[in-house]
């Protein structure tokens, strides 16, 4: 059984937080279900594929209406600055 985790803001750390995942195969064993930020997704998705200091992330991520699509994974994307609003 997976772990199931959300992150609850997307800069820097939880942006390196998706790549770990994904770049050392730490996904196999832990499901990104949701990411809460206040920024758009659209930025969300550019930040993640393009790092000025990592590099460009080796995986396919595409936009979907409130969700990025990290290789063929669905991540809710919620933008709520309360986060015990979340579900």
């Amino acid at each position: 059984m997976k772990l199931r985790i959300a992150i609850n803001g997307f800069g820097r750390i939880g942006r390196n937080v998706v790549r770990a995942l994904y770049e050392n195969d730490f996904n196999k064993n832990i499901e990104l279900v949701a990411i809460n930020d206040l920024g758009k997704i659209e930025s969300a998705a550019h930040l993640l594929k393009f790092d000025s200091i990592h590099g460009r992330f080796n995986k396919k991520v595409n936009l979907q209406e409130n969700a990025l699509i990290i290789e063929d994974n669905e991540v809710e994307y919620f933008s709520q600055p309360d986060p015990s609003k979340l579900p």
